[in-house]
């Protein structure tokens, strides 16, 4: 049993107060999962850049002077931010490999936890609360986010365990539920090469979305596949640099409720994760359907695939 919540907004006036109101979201879903929790935010873009956040045990040491000690390696300039347990850096988009193969000889005990233009992930060990604090997650803005509190069944009580999980460029996804052919899929997958870092289950499904896409299927044709290729139980909330996405398996046992206004798009594994959230005594509240993809994008509003149709 896991929470799980989403926002998109529509209003980009709000975009000031999406940390605030996604950090409440995920602090109602703490008896859903009171081991770890995490955050994905979308924010502004640098242009030429790419963010990467990292995560270190000892953060002190390891990111004292990575930004120097990065930026002689690559050749450039590279900014940095640390907030508690995490760094974001700036590097030049085009040197992302590079960056990987630097940071793994100058500081192989960092973790990356997140890369992309306008993604950052924040997640950690303990109480989602405890976690928001942490970071500050109120105080950051945005154009959407997704939000995961976690109560392990198939692994550790890790950082790399907590969800989100960030398999492709700005891709990131959060999972309630149990996927029972992950070791196979895993398998399956790095033959393919795509990179998994842990055991857990759900980062099978991220990486499932982003080979999909790999290969030239939009996030809605890649949902729509999960619906066969994946087994088990599943409710997915994914984020992409336009919008974000929902899924639920074809038997739906896991709970999950939606609601819509002019504003905004919100997800909740319960309509409490939602009471706080501006104009919801007059949203459009409704459960997302078995096996329908949702989608929703600041380009092209909102997309519905019935799977059944």
């Amino acid at each position: 049993m896991c929470g799980i919540v989403g926002l998109f907004l529509k209003d980009q006036s709000l975009a000031p107060q999406l940390g605030h109101m996604l950090t409440e979201m995920l602090i109602a879903m703490t008896d859903r999962g009171p081991d770890s929790a995490g955050i994905a935010i979308y924010g502004d873009e640098t242009d030429g850049q790419l963010k990467l956040t990292l995560q270190s045990p000892n953060p002190e040491q390891d990111f004292d002077g990575l930004a120097e000690e990065l930026g002689t390696a690559l050749n450039t300039t590279v900014a940095q931010t640390v907030i508690d347990t995490h760094a974001v850096l700036h590097v030049p988009r085009d040197q992302f490999d590079a960056t990987q193969r630097a940071l793994a000889k100058i500081r192989p005990s960092v973790q990356m936890m997140s890369r992309g233009e306008t993604l950052e992930i924040y997640k950690e060990v303990g109480l989602p609360q405890d976690v928001a604090a942490r970071f500050d997650l109120r105080s950051m803005a945005g154009t959407h986010g997704i939000g995961h509190t976690r109560m392990a069944t198939e692994s550790a009580v890790t950082t790399m365990g907590a969800h989100p999980f960030n398999t492709g460029s700005d891709q990131c996804l959060v999972h309630n539920g149990s996927l029972s052919n992950h070791n196979a899929l895993r398998r399956k997958l790095r033959r393919q090469g795509v990179a998994i870092q842990t055991e857990n289950d759900t980062e099978v499904g991220a990486a499932y979305l982003t080979w999909k896409m790999m290969n030239g299927a939009t996030l809605g044709q890649a949902l729509q596949s999960s619906l066969d290729d994946l087994d088990g139980f599943f409710t997915f909330v994914v984020g992409t640099k336009d919008g974000f996405g929902v899924v639920r398996d074809p038997i739906a046992c896991k709970p999950a409720v939606m609601a819509e206004t002019d504003q905004y798009v919100a997800f909740g594994s319960e309509y409490r994760a939602l009471v706080n959230l501006p104009g919801i005594d007059t949203a459009r509240v409704w459960e997302p359907e078995p096996a329908t993809v949702y989608f929703w994008s600041h380009d092209g509003g909102q997309t519905v695939h019935d799977k059944a149709a």
